[in-house]
């Protein structure tokens, strides 16, 4: 079935083909808009998921949000002399959001940019940031000091704890951002980039640390999960992930007691788990 979007995606194509210094057309401005207005709408995403449950890249939005990018031009925003004074290119300022919205954002210094859609129902703690491009569900809290990066996809109900990262990931076009699905509980100072899907239910205990390359031990299924330069490392619908460690490999390493921080996924959700993680349903609505 032809894409509604077909026509606006093949220009952002054509426009991102364009070499770097040659003229562009003034209707890239336009389009660029047209785009982010589709994002903050949610009717277009960096990332979908395909009918086999498998989450694809949708490279056309990448490329319209370079684009932005490249014929921006600089603007001061805020009040200037003041600390809420920013420069920032005229594309991307910083998104209003009325009582109408229904998204809470607490006051001290958080900021939500251009291009990112966030549901009724999202709670965001000060201070906090949500990039362009990003995809933040109902019932999700952002804690304080939280970064939701550029086309990060983030499911309903899902928690992230204070000072957790999740990492932005724009270039390569092709790499598929980071995906935290449903129900996912992300605890205080973790951080999960690049190349990583989170699964439905999961829970991350506070400090666990996400990358493509990370090995992940299971012990529940004596099993160890990675990614690779094709396939996003991916923990299982409702494992429990806590940071662990493993013996560095060599004699040197053995001789001086080294260990690597790895992961370990010790169990999957039960119902004490669910009582331990279940969100406070009345700080929402």
């Amino acid at each position: 079935m032809r894409s509604p979007h077909a026509s606006l995606f093949a220009a952002l194509d054509a426009f991102w083909l364009l070499p770097v210094g040659s003229s562009i057309p003034e209707e890239a401005d336009r389009i660029v808009h047209d785009l982010l207005r589709l994002l903050e709408e949610g009717k277009v995403r960096a990332a979908e998921k395909d009918q086999s449950g498998q989450w694809r890249v949708v490279p056309s939005v990448k490329h319209g949000i370079l684009l932005g990018f490249r014929i921006g031009r600089l603007e001061q925003y805020g009040m200037p002399g003041t600390p809420f004074s920013f420069v920032d290119k005229h594309l991307f300022p910083t998104r209003r959001f009325s009582v109408a919205d229904r998204i809470r954002i607490v006051p001290g210094g958080s900021s939500v940019r251009r291009g990112a859609y966030v549901a009724p129902g999202v709670v965001c703690m000060p201070p906090m940031y949500i990039n362009v491009g990003a995809h933040v569900e109902e019932g999700v809290l952002v804690d304080s000091h939280a970064l939701v990066g550029s086309c990060a996809q983030i499911g309903r109900n899902v928690h992230l704890g204070a000072a957790a990262q999740v990492g932005g990931v724009l270039e390569p076009v092709n790499t598929l951002p980071v995906i935290i699905e449903d129900d996912v509980l992300i605890g205080g100072n973790c951080g999960v980039y690049e190349g990583t899907v989170i699964r439905k239910g999961a829970v991350l205990a506070a400090g666990v640390i996400l990358t493509r390359s990370t090995p992940v031990y299971d012990l529940v299924k004596q099993a160890v999960h990675r990614g690779n330069l094709e396939t996003p490392l991916e923990i299982p619908e409702n494992a429990v992930v806590v940071p662990g460690a493993r013996a560095a490999n060599g004699d040197w390493a053995r001789e001086h007691g080294l260990q690597v921080q790895t992961p370990i996924i010790v169990k999957y959700r039960d119902a004490r788990t669910n009582l331990a993680t279940a969100l406070e349903e009345w700080i929402r609505w």
